[in-house]
């Protein structure tokens, strides 16, 4: 099976688990994808992740992150460029998400970084996704 959005297919697989309160799932592996996990194990929205499968080559399982109430961490994951529309911002005019509160994710000339990243850098680039 081909997918037209590879990045979008994992987003939703992380937003579907944590509605479903899985304690991790698997998505099969890139380079683009294993950056995406990486600012989010780094921001805090997911445990941990390990690349599994034949030689750890084939699929990265995200082990997803609860509070104490058993909240997911994540409330909201949200795809912003697309493959029929690209969507590119300047450091100048970077969204904010959720008033500074979400983390937002931008593909940049200087690699996959937030975007309080890319504007401490002066640089722009594709809009990825948004988390919150």
């Amino acid at each position: 099976m081909s997918l037209s959005d590879p990045v979008a297919d994992m987003l939703t697989k992380i937003r579907n688990g944590t509605m479903a309160k899985f304690e991790k799932v698997d998505i099969p592996t890139s380079k683009l994808k294993l950056e995406i996990i990486k600012i989010l194990k780094s921001e805090g929205y997911i445990k941990t992740f390990k690349k599994a499968g034949q030689d750890n080559k084939n699929q990265i399982r995200i082990f997803l992150k609860y509070d104490d109430n058993l909240k997911a961490v994540i409330h909201g994951i949200e795809k912003i460029s697309r493959p029929g529309r690209r969507v590119y911002s300047g450091y100048r005019k970077m969204p904010r998400i959720i008033n500074g509160y979400g983390t937002l994710i931008v593909s940049t000339s200087v690699g996959v970084t937030t975007g309080k990243k890319a504007v401490e850098k002066t640089v722009g680039g594709e809009l990825i996704c948004s988390i919150w």
